[in-house]
């Protein structure tokens, strides 16, 4: 059965270079997670904020918590791929990402990412600023 992602879901184009494959020549497996936070961040900036906005005006950052893979296919130099995310849960403090990274229609890799909002200062966790958690709840 072929996946379909959600309508509000996001998805950011990634070109494949020389540096991101291992010895082999295929994507090296860590940077599949480098992919996740850029389609992460640019969903942030798309909805109008940047990680150093919040850090400065909100006194917040994300930070990973937990993160695992499934490596399905590989990709290689020059390929272009997807990366989308979606929202798979959301507490007042923590999210879960569902990923994926296709090229085209075929899907290579997918995972799940849980990052926590943490106050800078305390290095605690601390509430999703409420502008940034109603635009995370449409990703549901």
């Amino acid at each position: 059965m072929k996946y379909e992602p959600k309508p509000n879901a996001f998805s950011i184009p990634v070109r494949i270079y020389y540096e991101d494959t291992d010895a082999g020549g295929v994507v090296y497996y860590a940077n599949y997670l480098k992919f996740f936070e850029r389609c992460r961040t640019e969903w942030m900036r798309q909805v109008g904020h940047d990680q150093s906005q919040l850090a400065t005006e909100a006194g917040v950052a994300f930070m990973a918590r937990k993160a695992s893979c499934e490596y399905l296919k590989p990709a290689r130099l020059d390929d272009q791929l997807t990366v989308g995310l979606e929202v798979e849960k959301l507490t007042r403090v923590r999210v879960v990402f569902r990923q994926h990274v296709r090229r085209g229609d075929e899907e290579l890799v997918t995972g799940t990412v849980e990052i926590a909002c943490v106050d800078i200062g305390k290095m605690a966790p601390a509430p999703i600023p409420e502008f940034l958690h109603r635009k995370l709840e449409a990703l549901k």
